[in-house]
């Protein structure tokens, strides 16, 4: 099952159910007239919604709208919570190394996550505003996954089975600020503006076989200015699953329906298409030639990002930004 939220002049926006293909949607506000609202009792709503899912892609359904003329927001525009992991250790290594800083053992067992501002997600198509080039703007392409109410204290089996919706996401950085701020050792806050969410969330059953162990198994395709950066396959080099990252961020606080956990940057060890954020490529150039290259986004800059099925067919839709100046 696909769903989206479509902007009705509200915060919140429509819930949709979209067809399997992402051209045709259905209103379903007679079953929730929010995300939020979905997942708040999705116990009972699940079902409701894969039937309209299911009749729509039958063609049973005549109340249907254009999907791919909508205007489509972030599926959760705003969420109770958000929290962001570390998933892939080899892009945390990485990036240490080429500023011969050490990586600690614990890394490896125990995963890092920060909590992101979740008032205000915006939608795939939606400029990225930013007012300074030199604060260093960075994409990031992640995997995230929704969740149903967790308890706390859960294990990772049973966090794997709280996972009810997959989405894709740019976790944009502002690099040259992040610094400054681990430095006082309380955490990232301005060096992280808004995130971007791909056009629709998909339920876990309709990933297939690519869902294994918690794991999303397909490349996940970062193109700036028309240029390939990376392409890493999400279920290779990913030290914690998600159940992993859930049960963590619910270590001793439940964690309320809708709350959305990312994986961080996607990375493949070794692979030269194996990035998801100029970072990294900086990085890469930095151990190689002793300094960086590729600059970080400028305004104008396009970022595209997706994930396509083994027939290449995407799957939450494509996420595509331009870069532009905040005007104050």
């Amino acid at each position: 099952m696909k769903l989206a939220s479509i902007n009705n002049g509200t915060r919140d926006g429509q819930l949709v159910v979209v067809s399997k293909d992402l051209t045709k949607a259905v209103v379903v506000s007679e079953i929730a007239a929010t995300m939020q609202a979905a997942l708040d009792q999705w116990a009972t709503k699940e079902a409701l919604l894969k039937e309209v899912y299911d009749n729509l892609n039958a063609g049973k359904l005549s109340n249907i709208i254009d999907f791919t003329t909508a205007k489509v927001m972030a599926p959760i525009p705003r969420a109770y919570h958000w929290a962001d992991g570390s998933a892939y250790v080899t892009h945390v290594e990485l990036v240490r190394k080429a500023r011969n800083a050490e990586l600690p053992e614990s890394f490896w067992t125990d995963p890092l996550m920060y909590m992101g501002a979740s008032d205000a997600f915006i939608g795939a198509t939606d400029d990225i505003l930013i007012e300074k080039e030199e604060w260093g703007i960075d994409f990031e392409s992640e995997v995230a996954v929704i969740t149903d109410d967790v308890p706390p204290g859960v294990d990772v089996e049973t966090a794997l089975k709280h996972i009810k919706l997959v989405t894709i996401l740019n976790d944009v950085s502002l690099r040259n600020l992040i610094p400054a701020e681990l430095g006082k050792q309380f955490g990232f806050y301005q060096s992280k503006p808004w995130t971007t969410f791909a056009p629709v969330m998909v339920t876990v059953d309709e990933l297939g076989y690519d869902w294994k162990e918690g794991k999303l198994h397909l490349p996940l395709h970062s193109t700036l200015n028309g240029t390939l950066v990376g392409s890493p396959n999400a279920g290779v080099d990913m030290t914690f699953n998600f159940g992993q990252l859930v049960a963590h961020a619910a270590k001793t606080r439940s964690l309320m329906a809708g709350t959305v956990i990312g994986s961080g940057t996607v990375a493949n060890q070794g692979s030269p298409t194996g990035s998801s954020c100029l970072a990294e490529v900086r990085c890469l150039e930095t151990i190689k030639d002793g300094k960086p290259s590729t600059p970080f986004m400028q305004f104008g800059d396009r970022i595209e990002i997706e994930m396509m099925d083994k027939e290449g067919k995407t799957i939450f839709g494509r996420i595509n930004q331009v870069v532009k100046e905040y005007k104050k």
